[in-house]
Formats: structure tokens, C-alpha cells, sequence
């Protein structure tokens, strides 16, 4: 069931209507759909915002995953999404998507907002495998925002079988663990 707080195009109001709401500050843009200006900005409503990308065969991961579980500010120019389910998809990919063919085991799956997302583990676990500076700056937050999860993420890959980037990536994690929390200086 998708949160009466998200308004997409085409579904209650068209789009021209709610570019209208926008430019009166009644709403906001959340993702691939809008909330009110006045909404508080949940993991649900982040998650519900990619029903129309996600469907029921595909769930969030990578970049997307961590901006659905808090730990981005705002969401990837391209969300990335992987298989949720045993068959093949055979549908029309959207280009604002990474595609991922292999399937996400069940277990690494969440339910949130409606939505499949990889759990705060194996998001963090896939950040950690890309060798890439956006991806491992993503680590760093959400391993930041989250004490405790850089150690989780590592274990994960103890219980997997053979994983590209295994190695890098629990070393990643193992310093991301080790590394002194630092207080936050406003002045």
C-alpha cells in the first residue's frame, strides 16, 4: 500500500499540477515522487518515492538502498536496483536505472515502504565492493551514521559463499571500523 503522504504523476495529480504545488512550497520533490512541504522525510516515504522503478520484481541497492536507509542526503542521479526474484525480468529497464541481473537472496531483503531494499548490511557490504570514490565516500557515511555497522558488513561476508572483491572490501570495512569517531565542530 503506498503512503497517502506520496503524490506521483499521473496518479491523483498530473504532473502539472504538482510542478504547480511545487512552486507554491506546497510540496516537495522525495525521490521519483513528491510529499508535502511540511512532511517529515522517512525511510517508508524515501522507499515508497521508487514504487514506480521497483515494482515488485526489483529492490534498491547500492547508492539507492543507503539513500533509502538515511545514510545520503539525497538520492543517486541513477538509482541501482538488482533482481528480487528467481525468473529473469523481462521488462523494459528504465534508463534512470543501474540494472543488476543477479538475484538478491531473500535474506538480505527489507520491506520498506512497499518496496524491496538490501538490508543496512549487505547495502553497506555492496558500497564497500565498488571500487570507486562516490561509492566509498557512501561507506563512510553510512558507516558513520550508523555505529557498529562496518563490523556487521564484514561478518556478512563470512557467510557468503565466494564474493567479487571480497578482500578490498573487508579491508574497507575493517578500516572503517577502526576509525575514532570524530565530534561534530560548528562555529
Amino acid at each position: 500500500m503506498t503512503s497517502p503522504f506520496l503524490y506521483f504523476p499521473g496518479d491523483r495529480l498530473s504532473r502539472a499540477e504538482l510542478s504547480a504545488a511545487r512552486l507554491d512550497g506546497d510540496v516537495v520533490e522525495l525521490g521519483e515522487a513528491y510529499i508535502p512541504a511540511d512532511a517529515v522525510e522517512t525511510m517508508a516515504l524515501r522507499a515508497g518515492s521508487l514504487r514506480g522503478i521497483l515494482g515488485e520484481t526489483l529492490a534498491a541497492t547500492h547508492l539507492s538502498a543507503a539513500w533509502v536507509h538515511g545514510a545520503l542526503v539525497g538520492p543517486p542521479a541513477r538509482h541501482t536496483v538488482q533482481r528480487a526474484v528467481e525468473w529473469r525480468v523481462h521488462q523494459v529497464i528504465d534508463r534512470r536505472v543501474v540494472y543488476r541481473d543477479p538475484q538478491v537472496a531473500a535474506d538480505d531483503l527489507w520491506r520498506i515502504g512497499g518496496v524491496l531494499v538490501t538490508s543496512p548490511q549487505r547495502t553497506l557490504a555492496d558500497l564497500a565492493r565498488v571500487p570507486d570514490d562516490e561509492y566509498a565516500e557512501a561507506a563512510r557515511l553510512f558507516s558513520d551514521a550508523f555505529p557498529g555497522l562496518a563490523l556487521e558488513a564484514a561478518a556478512w561476508f563470512d557467510e557468503r559463499s565466494p564474493v567479487p572483491h571480497k578482500r578490498t572490501a573487508v579491508a574497507f570495512l575493517h578500516g572503517l571500523a577502526a576509525r575514532l569517531p570524530q565530534d561534530e565542530v560548528t562555529r
